[in-house]
């Protein structure tokens, strides 16, 4: 019988050939209870298997250990019916936590306000580094507030926003 726990998922070793298709189940069963999939790994080099699900909310908000222990029954439910996996395996459920590199709309939204390093490349050679709050990022461009100071960095030139402490 599979466990639900919440953790923080490690690097996979090796895909399982039943990725892909728990994958889509998982998507499919996240969506039903309102919620978004982040990933999906399978550690089959642990015994029993571990199943790891990461799960993000459908809306605004985060992820609490409540909502994973609720996900747990519907999804190892899912992964019972579907008979993708004929073994002994742990189901663990988590959220993907606080991301370090922002990539998504949804994580420059979650951020605004939050200092953020911002490396952009200039005349496709030179690489820079800038250093502050993350004010907005729109199709143009992205906005830091530099000690008080806009700095608006062209978009098409960003290579990376990773999230900093706020000491730098």
């Amino acid at each position: 019988m599979p466990i639900g726990l919440a953790v923080r998922s490690i690097t996979c070793l090796l895909p399982h050939p039943s990725l892909t298709e728990l994958e889509k189940l998982a998507s499919k069963t996240a969506a039903e209870n309102g919620f978004e999939l982040c990933c999906v790994q399978v550690f089959t080099h642990l015994k029993p298997m571990n199943i790891q699900v990461q799960i993000r909310p459908g809306h605004q908000g985060d992820v609490s250990l409540d909502d994973c222990a609720h996900f747990s029954e519907p999804m190892s439910e899912a992964i019972e019916s579907s008979r993708l996996i004929n073994e002994a395996y742990v189901l663990e459920i988590s959220s993907p936590g606080i991301p370090e590199d922002l990539e998504s709309d949804r994580d420059f939204q979650t951020f605004r306000g939050f200092p953020v390093e911002v490396t952009y490349v200039i005349n496709n050679q030179l690489t820079k580094h800038q250093t502050g709050l993350l004010l907005e990022r729109s199709p143009d461009h992205v906005l830091l507030n530099i000690k008080g100071k806009m700095s608006r960095i062209p978009r098409d030139s960003v290579t990376k926003v990773r999230l900093t402490s706020p000491t730098g």
